[in-house]
């Protein structure tokens, strides 16, 4: 069971105003004196905030013990509750620690690929050049549904590729992923193939746990921008199973060294509910996978959530 110590923070911001950097001590200054000033005007407000177009709301954050579910494996944990605007943590300083998303930023190619006109439908299909990969469901022509299930990074290499810098580099900071560090485009080459490389594989794009989920929340939520068909789509790829209480949707990720991930939401009647796994654990990294991230997901939602 898990244990739950509620922390009320009032953060405030404009919604879409960037990337996450190093130089945000003066805007941490200015959001005090905001805040004080926030304060004084709503006090029956409690919580933590997310703000839209300089619009107030509370949002809580709950410190909360899921370590029965890692089973001693090193991780975190975030779950967003849309209907209550309450954070579960698990592990709050690794939730905040930005990393690289590895195949989890597959969520972004793919709409990025679909809104820029690149990728019609999950059938649009990328041509496969010959060249034997270690990962058979790599070897043939595949669909948009097929290479997201398989996980091809060749496929989504063509489709940033094809996008190109400048609006991949725009769709990150509407939607405020991580650093937005695209600046390794071609990766860090630590695979001599270069269609395996890429700034969101261990190179320059990072993102928290938290940032995740904010993220996601922003892409299926009512106030993006984006084409209804391109969520649509992007949705059907990431449809997983029929759980206990909803349906779940979400995307893996696997690094070396012990680094999974598995993020995604849970469709429960009309609320969903926004998750990240991250598990860093390179002393048990035969034990780590987004497989087991997902395992640990599941096991969350269908007995906490």
């Amino acid at each position: 069971m898990k244990k739950v110590k509620g922390i009320a923070i009032v953060l405030l911001s404009v919604m879409i105003s960037g990337c996450s950097n190093a130089n945000s001590e003066q805007q941490e200054d200015n959001s005090v004196a905001i805040e004080q000033q926030t304060a004084e005007e709503n006090q029956n407000i409690q919580g933590t905030e997310i703000v839209k177009e300089n619009e107030i709301s509370v949002v809580t954050d709950n410190i909360v013990d899921y370590s029965e579910y890692f089973q001693g494996i090193s991780g975190c944990a975030v779950i967003y509750d849309e209907s209550s605007n309450t954070y579960s943590l698990y592990n709050k300083e690794k939730c905040e620690k930005e990393v690289s998303p590895l195949s989890t930023f597959k969520i972004v190619s793919a709409l990025a690929g679909l809104e820029n006109n690149v990728l019609e439908s999950q059938t649009s299909t990328m041509e496969y050049s010959g060249l034997k990969y270690p990962i058979d469901t790599w070897n043939s022509n595949l669909t948009l549904k097929e290479a997201f299930e398989a996980s091809c990074v060749w496929y989504f290499r063509q489709v940033v590729d094809m996008v190109g810098q400048e609006d991949i580099h725009a769709m990150l900071k509407e939607i405020q992923y991580g650093n937005c560090d695209i600046s390794e485009w071609n990766g860090s080459e630590t695979n001599p193939l270069p269609e395996l490389n890429g700034f969101w594989l261990d190179s320059s794009l990072e993102i928290s746990p938290k940032q995740q989920v904010v993220t996601l929340n922003y892409i299926f939520g009512s106030d993006n921008n984006f084409n209804a068909d391109s969520l649509e789509e992007l949705k059907s790829i990431m449809y997983i199973a029929e759980l206990d209480n909803g349906c779940l949707y979400g995307k893996t990720g696997s690094g070396a060294d012990g680094k999974a991930w598995f993020v995604g939401f849970m469709e429960k009647n009309d609320n969903k509910i926004y998750f990240a796994i991250y598990l860093d654990d390179i002393q048990n990294k035969e034990a780590v996978s987004g497989n087991k991230a997902k395992e640990i997901a599941i096991s969350i939602l269908n007995n906490e959530v």
